[in-house]
């Protein structure tokens, strides 16, 4: 029984990720041109698959300026999904970020994040519900295959929105 549980909420957040990436695409026009796979969301990470091919640069590799975007939806995207989750209708931005580039891209890549633990995200949630507003850390990796091609340490901040 478990098991069947545990399969009709792996489907039904699929489903929000397949929804999500529809919506995302009419916000954000210039993502429809970077070649988006579907997304892979369980709850608790999500990884954002991209082509190489729209995303190259003059040396055939994966133009740094993609690889960051990407990289920033990421995380972006965790915490939106993550906030629906839990009810929340807030404005989702990245404060700041360091990034780190370790090998070129040569092939199809994919961006990886994962929501922190559960003590952070329970801060995160106190001060949405005390003062409207929140900050998580992120740690996304770019990747193709199992190799980290690129990391970026971000600040995402979560806003209330006002009604």
């Amino acid at each position: 029984m478990a098991q069947q549980q545990m399969t009709q909420q792996q489907m039904t957040q699929q489903q929000t990720a397949d929804e999500f990436l529809i919506w995302l695409k009419g916000q954000i026009p210039l993502i429809n041109h970077m070649g988006f796979g579907d997304l892979v969301y369980d709850g608790q990470s999500l990884q954002m698959p991209a082509s190489l091919a729209p995303n190259v640069n003059d040396k055939g590799t994966g133009f740094g300026g993609s690889l960051s975007t990407v990289a920033t939806l990421c995380g972006w995207a965790l915490v939106t999904l993550y906030l629906r989750e839990q009810g929340r209708d807030c404005d989702v931005m990245i404060r700041d970020s360091q990034i780190n580039y370790l090998a070129p891209i040569t092939d199809d890549f994919y961006a990886e994040v994962a929501l922190p633990d559960a003590a952070e995200l329970k801060t995160f949630m106190s001060y949405l519900d005390n003062k409207g507003r929140g900050r998580l850390n992120l740690e996304i990796e770019v990747k193709q295959g199992d190799q980290v091609a690129m990391t970026l340490k971000g600040a995402y901040v979560a806003v209330e929105k006002k009604m």
